[in-house]
């Protein structure tokens, strides 16, 4: 511990403006004597880190212990388990502070101050890991002269309604929280849907020869990647095709030089006006026909009545191999089918009620049947591509169709739900749809009033569109629900068991 003067400077720090949370002894466990200080406890937040701090009133010449949790923000929260925290309790030109480099204990970091004067202070946390540096600021820190100055100060313990659940058990779960924001929301059409290859990203590998199909090696599977230009198949055709092929290639090759020779002629005569433009246009048709028949019977420029090697025409995945090896194929005959597996098509199957809102439709979430992700046409490059106008007696309902990006998770033929999102409303109350748990048809949230205190709260909800759900009534903005882990709060709530507490002060 040691003292320090403070030279007011110009610092870039989260100032963040809350009253303190009053502690009880229900909460904690703490043996308070009548009469006796009663700690206090302050949540805040920052960008990357949320700091929940549980300590008696400062009084000048007595050392209070500071129990500071430390958890980093992400989707999933998590306790700070390495890095340096320094305290300092900064009160007028003066300060003091203490420096840990270890927590005692995932996420809690143990710490001590002893004022030498009284007033109102604040406490400055720094936090210095190898991935980040984070710095949190509690304003209006009373430092008193006296215990009786104190304890005079104090005001009555409150527990309500609130739940205890410690930080450590919630760093055990998959736990997070999140602010209410208003923010717009888009009406919802809710409906179901289909992911299918996109047909622009797919190339069929036909047969050009009739003859037995040979793999060119043991890797032509389905799934299996291939690159432009390697070889898949090897087409041997019989004697009679062999035959016939090499009489169409040797007669379109002899027809090709005839046009050509009588389409160059012409096209010295038609400058000179010797000849019609009628009959030059009559030869260039001829010498376009040539040129397409040469390519229609050639294999390849390298054509071999033998044999034929077909090569992949793209990159991609082999989606499907419809022959085996060693069968017989006709010409024409689909060999397999190359995917870019670059883009898909989700199609949604819209009720015909609703055809007039169907240009409203901007984008779309969808989620698979049997998965708790939902995906967003808004954050997976996709758009809205076409839609049907008619239905067919089958099937009464309107396809529409969005292009996304193909993902690892996201393959063709997947099922689930689709929430088509129309026209948006601004400053909407909104919270992620995971935040709601659904009893008897009602709907409550476990809203986050302190570290470790939440309300189970009965929320009416308006839209949802997958993802996100709007708040009619509640809840208010600037509070935070919790978004991942309500279902445990909830069976720790069910279980009538208090946690065990023990944090020092």
């Amino acid at each position: 511990m040691k003292h320090i003067p403070i030279i007011l400077s110009i610092i870039t720090m989260l100032l963040v403006g809350c009253g303190p949370e009053k502690s009880s002894e229900d909460d904690h466990g703490h043996d308070h004597s009548a009469g006796g200080l009663e700690p206090v406890s302050y949540t805040l937040y920052s960008d990357r880190t949320e700091i929940f701090v549980e300590f008696k009133p400062l009084v000048v010449g007595e050392i209070s212990k500071l129990a500071a949790h430390f958890t980093i923000l992400g989707e999933r929260f998590m306790p700070l388990t390495s890095g340096t925290v320094t305290v300092s309790l900064i009160n007028g030109d003066t300060g003091i502070e203490m420096s840990s480099e270890s927590p005692s204990s995932p996420g809690i970091y143990r710490l001590a101050l002893k004022p030498s004067r009284d007033g109102m202070g604040k406490l400055i946390f720094k936090i210095e890991t190898k991935e980040f540096k984070d710095q949190i600021t509690i304003d209006s820190i009373p430092i008193y002269a006296d215990a009786s100055a104190a304890i005079s100060d104090q005001k009555p313990s409150t527990t309500g309604d609130d739940i205890s659940y410690q930080k450590e058990q919630a760093w055990k779960v998959n736990f997070a929280n999140t602010p209410v924001v208003k923010q717009p929301f888009s009406s919802i059409i809710k409906t179901s849907g289909q992911i299918m290859p996109s047909p622009g990203d797919e190339y069929v590998v036909s047969a050009q020869i009739s003859g037995i199909v040979t793999f060119a090696n043991q890797h032509i599977l389905q799934g299996s990647e291939v690159a432009a230009g390697s070889q898949l198949f090897t087409l041997k055709s019989n004697e009679v095709v062999q035959s016939s092929l090499g009489t169409a290639v040797l007669e379109a090759k002899n027809e090709l030089a005839s046009a050509q020779k009588n389409y160059t002629r012409a096209t010295e005569l038609v400058k000179d006006r010797i000849i019609s433009d009628k009959e030059f246009l009559a030869a260039k048709l001829r010498f376009e026909n040539a040129q397409n028949q040469l390519s229609r019977v050639s294999v390849t420029k390298n054509f071999n009545t033998n044999r034929q090697n077909i090569t992949a025409s793209i990159s991609g995945y082999l989606k499907d191999v419809f022959v085996e090896n060693g069968q017989y194929v006709e010409a024409g005959q689909a060999l397999a089918t190359i995917s870019k597996n670059k883009k898909l098509i989700l199609q949604a199957n819209v009720s015909l009620k609703y055809f007039d809102k169907i240009p409203l439709i901007t984008s779309a979430n969808f989620k698979p049947a049997n998965s708790q992700i939902t995906y967003s046409t808004d954050t997976n490059g996709g758009k809205k591509i076409t839609y049907g106008r008619s239905i067919s007696e089958n099937a009464p309902f309107i396809p529409i169709h969005f292009e996304i990006e193909s993902k690892s998770d996201i393959i063709p033929g997947t099922v689930g739900e689709v929430f088509l999102k129309l026209s948006s409303k601004q400053n909407v109350l909104v919270i992620p749809a995971s935040s709601l748990i659904e009893e008897q048809g009602l709907f409550f949230v476990f809203v986050q009033t302190g570290g470790e205190k939440f309300q189970k709260r009965e929320v009416s909800v308006g839209g949802n569109d997958g993802q996100n759900v709007s708040i009619l009534d509640g809840i208010k903005e600037g509070e935070r629900v919790v978004s991942q882990g309500a279902y445990h709060i909830k069976l720790v709530m069910a279980s009538g068991e208090l946690p065990a507490h023990g944090h020092e002060h």
